[in-house]
């Protein structure tokens, strides 16, 4: 009898393949995701139910725009950003307290970078005071 051995059909898997359709799942699933943001600071957003006023006092700093960039004042005195540290330094000392007891406003106005009246908040954590982010007052529809 001829009869031939029958030639036995090794079965392969090609990983290749499998691993394209993975990757392009991957990349799919990272470019449809959300992502994570995490805050590098802890900010309590301003919010006020009282309409008072916060009268110019020495440790109240406001920041207000002009054609060039920004202008900072201290009380009702000019200040650069520059010397703007130091004289809130110099500030705290004349309060004659603990430092933290001590409070500065900061009234930024509407159109002012964030980054500058973080810059402020900066100087205050340095100089480990309290701040008040003052607000303007929200007009009611009547």
């Amino acid at each position: 009898m001829g009869l031939k051995r029958r030639q036995r059909v090794e079965p392969e898997f090609s990983l290749a393949a499998m691993i394209d359709v993975i990757f392009l799942l991957l990349m799919f699933f990272m470019l449809t995701s959300n992502f994570v943001t995490t805050n590098s600071l802890q900010l309590q957003l301003p919010s006020s139910s009282s309409s008072s006023s916060i009268a110019s006092t020495p440790l109240s700093v406001s920041i207000k725009k002009d054609g060039q960039g920004f202008q900072y004042y201290l009380g009702n005195n000019k200040a650069k950003r520059t010397d703007l540290e130091a004289l809130l330094r110099a500030g705290v000392k004349a309060e004659n307290a603990d430092p933290k007891k001590v409070t500065i406003t900061i009234a930024a106005e509407q159109g002012v970078a964030i980054e500058e009246v973080v810059y402020v908040l900066d100087i205050a954590n340095r100089l480990k005071v309290k701040t008040i982010l003052a607000t303007s007052q929200l007009m009611e529809d009547e």
